[in-house]
């Protein structure tokens, strides 16, 4: 069974640590970064298969750091998840617009980012 390198970006330490114990009993490889610019960093330096993806950061925020990785070349196609207590209309459209795969309303199921995060896996890998 392959298992996949998750970048977990969120500048709380408890909502990373959180989403480290939700995903690894699930096969996943978890490393985390505490915002946009060491993610972005962290990005090159791990390549990860998926990205969860806060929005709310200090410094720079996800949707900031989702443009960015969409503008190159190597990321374009980097599946990303946003993952929010902002959940009006309007932050749902601007993160996907900003080309976040889905957005999602914190807190989060571990069952439900399990499903969302196989279905944007399965999808990416279909439409390479």
């Amino acid at each position: 069974m392959m298992r996949w390198n998750v970048l977990v970006v969120d500048d709380e330490p408890l909502t990373r640590n959180l989403l480290r114990l939700m995903l690894e009993p699930a096969g996943y490889n978890v490393v985390g970064a505490g915002d946009g610019f060491e993610a972005l960093a962290m990005v090159k330096a791990v390549s990860p298969d998926i990205l969860i993806l806060d929005v709310m950061m200090p410094a720079m925020d996800g949707i900031t750091v989702c443009r960015k990785l969409r503008e190159e070349v190597e990321t374009a196609r980097l599946p990303i998840i946003m993952l929010s207590g902002k959940v009006h209309r309007d932050a749902i459209q601007e993160g996907l617009a900003a080309g976040a795969n889905r957005y999602l309303a914190k807190p989060m199921s571990r069952t439900g980012l399990l499903q969302e995060m196989r279905a944007v896996l399965d999808e990416t890998a279909v439409n390479p």
